[in-house]
């Protein structure tokens, strides 16, 4: 058991929060339990997830999504209410980290991705937040998106535009498919991230790129487990990760 403030403070200072302004707070979100046994983990705060995390057991709920946003309504509305009520009910913690786990180059979801797929860390890529590097043996595409398919247990969408062999490949998980262009022009072969936009399939066409999405929900699952074990570790404590797939 350990203190909910003291595990906060230091996933904290470990993401290095500071450096990485959001468009919502991050951290502790909503107050539960002073005192924390076991972590429930998932990519996304829902009311399943809550649920999910009080019939585990849990004292407190790590998501990369967290619940408050800039520029959404500051009025608590039905959905609002009734993912509130199911953390109140169960003395939940809610704690998030969106952009600072994504950079982070231990436990962030770039940094996991790339090690999932072999890609050798070179430079940090999309404002700080992936990684470019290089694939120790170039592949053609098709092999690519299977290893992907492998790791992230999903099949990825793949537009395949770039050269025939894959050796210099971009990262950034979630929704970041707009940094397809500064891919092309810091001349990477490939772009993986979680999800296209409507231009994307064009824009790799005409930027000569192969683009590969694995799914927004599917290329962050790591961070959020990773962060999870670390914090496990250090302060002794139970955690599990609640899988809810989905299919963006």
């Amino acid at each position: 058991m350990a203190a909910r403030d003291e595990i906060v403070a230091w996933a904290d200072e470990y993401l290095d929060l500071a450096s990485y302004p959001d468009y919502g707070p991050m951290g502790l979100q909503v107050v539960g339990a002073p005192e924390v046994r076991k972590i429930a983990c998932g990519v996304s705060a829902s009311r399943e997830l809550f649920e999910r995390a009080a019939e585990a057991g849990a004292q407190m709920v790590l998501v990369h999504h967290g619940l408050f946003w800039e520029k959404e309504p500051r009025s608590v509305g039905l959905v609002m209410r009734e993912r509130l009520r199911t953390l109140f009910d169960a003395d939940l913690s809610l704690v998030a980290y969106h952009l600072a786990l994504d950079a982070h180059p231990e436990v962030g979801n770039n940094a996991l991705l790339c090690d999932e797929l072999g890609i050798e860390r070179q430079s940090r890529f999309a404002d700080g937040y992936g990684f470019g590097g290089r694939l120790p043996d170039p592949v053609p595409v098709s092999d690519f998106a299977e290893l992907v398919q492998e790791r992230l247990g999903r099949m990825p969408l793949v537009f395949s535009y770039g050269p025939e062999l894959v050796e210099r490949v971009a990262v950034c998980t979630g929704g970041a498919a707009r940094y397809l262009a500064e891919a092309a022009a810091e001349g990477y072969d490939c772009f993986v991230t979680g999800e296209a936009d409507e231009p994307t399939k064009h824009a790799a066409k005409e930027a000569g790129v192969h683009f590969v999405a694995g799914g927004h929900y599917a290329t962050e699952t790591l961070g959020v487990r990773a962060l999870s074990a670390r914090l496990a570790e250090r302060f002794g404590l139970a955690w599990d990760f609640v899988d809810l797939p989905n299919p963006v």
